[in-house]
């Protein structure tokens, strides 16, 4: 990119000093020559007429030579006064043509111009710029005024002018090189400690980072860079944990399951207790199922499943979780304790996912709640939201877990000493289908006191049964 640069930097330089050299120069010859052929004829003009307004009918060929030898002295023209004939009566100059006549001379040569480049029909030595204007007294021409200076020397006006054009062209580029060292700075060095980031980042290594710390767009091209290599990271440690957590929440129950079966195929276990260690098996069975299904629902949810929203009553939907839980309470001798504000709460929401959030935060409360204690499920309107909680008086959860109890196959120690059959997945689902309903879910606990959690719903805007 450097180098393109540079050949691209160079391509207009030689393009931009081919222009100077033709164009310039050419311009610079026609302003010059417009300039000095503006002159000569605004002051041969201006002569003319002041010897044209004389009273005296002849002209004072003497009185006229000292005037114009007073008048232009410190320029560099020449000037030359010729008779209508063609003689020419005074001239200065470096030619001695004074006396000489112009064979065939004509007033009208080169038209009416102003100005003209010409040597007097070969009586001067080099090619000049002329102009001429008629004495005329009593409307007679009594001679022709002509003045004049050497196209060579407008010629070096004009190299003088291009010498000085080409030494502010030159020093334009020479200090516009500094350009290069912004690029290189500001750019091309960025740009490379950027490439050999992600270079390193397609190799693997995402604990690299890219250490351009610019406030521009290459600053924020490789905090993108450094961003994403984090998050690559992120999701390769998520995913041999994945592997790791499913591999030994799958290798428990199969390794149950396995030693029970070789048990009873080789006699270990006696037929008569034959139905006690079915019953294990198919309850290690049904843990395989829940933690199956619980890996289902996330993967869609992690797909962006979309949500079949309709309005139900949220208070006849706790009450019919809570009574799938029986059996459960009665063994614990637990009390499900139901506050609601409203008889009927109607809400806006998927249905089966609601539903779902509601079990896994009721199956954790009974599941570590002390025996003999209750279940607080509330519910109550906000503005227009439904906030509903469900509180335990259980173990509760040590404040250094709580930021991580939404991991995926997360469980703290005292979950795992209490109950050896959970997935760690359940709060994770509980989080991805309220974040799916654009609602935050909330988690305030006292270890040893107990656990709440609680999250909104919007209000439904029509009634329904």
């Amino acid at each position: 990119m450097f180098i393109k640069f540079l050949l691209v930097y160079l391509v207009f330089f030689l393009l931009a000093l081919s222009f100077v050299s033709f164009y310039g120069g050419t311009a610079l010859q026609h302003y010059f020559y417009n300039t000095e052929g503006n002159a000569l004829y605004k002051e041969v003009t201006r002569i003319a007429n002041y010897y044209s307004q004389e009273e005296n009918g002849k002209l004072s060929i003497s009185g006229l030579s000292s005037e114009m030898e007073g008048n232009i002295h410190n320029k560099a023209w020449g000037w030359t006064l010729i008779s209508p004939e063609g003689e020419i009566l005074l001239h200065y100059g470096p030619e001695k043509i004074k006396g000489e006549k112009i064979a065939d001379f004509h007033v009208a040569e080169k038209g009416d111009k102003t100005y003209y480049s010409g040597d007097l029909q070969g009586m001067l030595t080099e090619e000049q710029l002329i102009s001429k204007a008629p004495i005329r007294r009593n409307f007679q021409n009594l001679a022709y005024l002509y003045l004049h200076i050497p196209l060579s020397e407008i010629e070096e006006k004009k190299e003088g002018a291009m010498e000085i054009l080409f030494e502010v062209f030159v020093l334009t580029f020479i200090l516009s090189f500094s350009v290069f060292a912004v690029f290189y700075f500001f750019v091309y060095r960025p740009l490379r400690k950027i490439t050999a980031g992600a270079v390193r980042y397609a190799a693997g290594e995402y604990l690299y980072r890219i250490q351009v710390s610019s406030e521009d767009e290459m600053g924020y091209l490789a905090d993108t860079l450094n961003y994403m290599a984090e998050e690559i990271q992120k999701s390769d440690d998520y995913q041999r944990q994945f592997i790791a957590n499913v591999s030994h929440d799958f290798r428990s129950p199969l390794t149950s399951i396995k030693g029970y079966l070789e048990a009873m195929l080789d006699g270990t276990i006696p037929r008569d207790k034959e139905e006690k260690y079915l019953e294990r098996l198919i309850m290690e069975t049904d843990r395989l199922s829940k933690l199956t299904q619980s890996m289902l629902s996330l993967n869609k949810l992690d797909e962006g499943g979309n949500l079949n929203r309709s309005n139900f009553d949220i208070n006849r939907m706790i009450r019919e979780v809570c009574s799938s839980f029986e059996m459960q309470c009665a063994k614990k001798k637990l009390q499900f304790s139901l506050v609601f504000a409203e008889k009927k709460e109607m809400v806006y929401g998927d249905y089966p996912k609601i539903q779902q959030v509601l079990y896994n935060l009721l199956d954790n409360a009974v599941k570590f709640s002390k025996e003999g204690t209750e279940v607080i499920v509330r519910t109550e309107r906000r503005g227009t939201k439904v906030f509903i909680s469900v509180k335990d008086q259980g173990i509760g959860i040590p404040k250094k877990d709580l930021q991580k109890i939404w991991e995926r196959f997360y469980k703290t120690d005292l979950s795992r000493g209490r109950d050896k059959r959970g997935t760690g997945l359940g709060l994770s689902i509980v989080k991805s289908i309220i974040t799916a309903h654009n609602e935050h879910i909330d988690c305030i606990s006292t270890e040893g006191v107990g656990t709440e959690f609680s999250f909104a719903l919007p209000m439904s805007l029509k009634e329904e049964a």
